[in-house]
């Protein structure tokens, strides 16, 4: 879901200083109630700066390994649905 998602948002070069951002800091942005232990981080989007830029929700699964879950602009959504929060987390159970 992440790439189809992120394509819309950024470059490749964007999603590449992403991707080893978070990796260097697994544990930023804020813990999601009601997903699992899933995270949000606001990140910067081509022409739309950090505020109105993406957010990114990732489980950091264990050391070294994080699964970006989904990226999404604040035009999208300004918050995800419950819905969509209850499936995350059953999504994580299972694949744990």
């Amino acid at each position: 879901m992440l790439q189809r998602y992120a394509a819309d948002i950024w470059s490749p070069a964007e999603r590449d200083a992403f991707t080893n951002w978070i990796a260097a800091n697994p544990e930023a942005g804020d813990l999601i109630k009601g997903s699992g232990g899933s995270r949000k981080v606001r990140w910067t989007a081509s022409g739309r700066g950090k505020s109105g830029g993406a957010r990114v929700i990732y489980f950091n699964v264990m050391d070294e390994t994080i699964w970006l879950l989904i990226a999404y602009t604040k035009g999208k959504f300004d918050n995800l649905p419950t819905s969509f929060l209850v499936e995350l987390k059953q999504g994580i159970e299972d694949a744990l």
